[in-house]
C-alpha cells in the first residue's frame, strides 16, 4: 500500500468502476482510469472485474479544467469534449465547472494466475 496520506475513503473499491460499459472498457484494455467526486481506493488495492484483477497504481486530484484529452482516452473517452458528454449522459442537468475537483484513480490489469 502506498504511504501517502490519504483521506478517509468515501466508498469502496469495488464501487469503482460499476457501471457495465465502463467495465467493458476496461477489460477491453481501453480504460485505465477511473475518476469520482470521492477516494474510493489508495495504489495497492485490488479488484475484480468480470473474473479480472486489477490495482490501483496511482491516486491523486485533479480538476476537470486540468484534464487532457490524453486523460480522457484513460478513461476510454476519445477526448476531453467526449468525456464531459459522457458525464452528462450520466449526471444531467448538472453544471461542469473547470474547478471541480476530482479523486483520478489509475489501474493494471494483473497477469492470469
Amino acid at each position: 500500500m502506498d504511504s501517502t496520506p490519504y483521506p478517509e475513503k468515501t466508498c469502496s473499491i469495488d464501487r469503482l468502476v460499476t457501471r457495465a460499459e465502463d467495465v467493458n472498457l476496461v477489460l477491453a484494455g481501453e480504460k485505465t482510469a477511473q475518476r469520482r467526486n470521492g477516494l474510493y481506493a489508495v495504489p495497492g488495492e485490488r479488484l475484480e472485474l468480470g473474473g479480472v484483477q486489477f490495482e490501483v497504481t496511482r491516486v491523486y486530484r485533479q480538476t476537470l479544467g486540468e484534464m487532457t484529452d490524453e486523460d480522457a482516452r484513460s478513461e476510454g473517452q476519445a477526448d476531453r469534449a467526449a468525456y464531459i458528454r459522457y458525464l452528462d449522459g450520466i449526471h444531467p442537468g448538472i453544471p461542469w465547472s473547470p474547478n471541480i475537483k476530482m479523486w483520478v484513480h489509475e489501474f493494471r490489469r494483473l497477469p492470469s494466475s
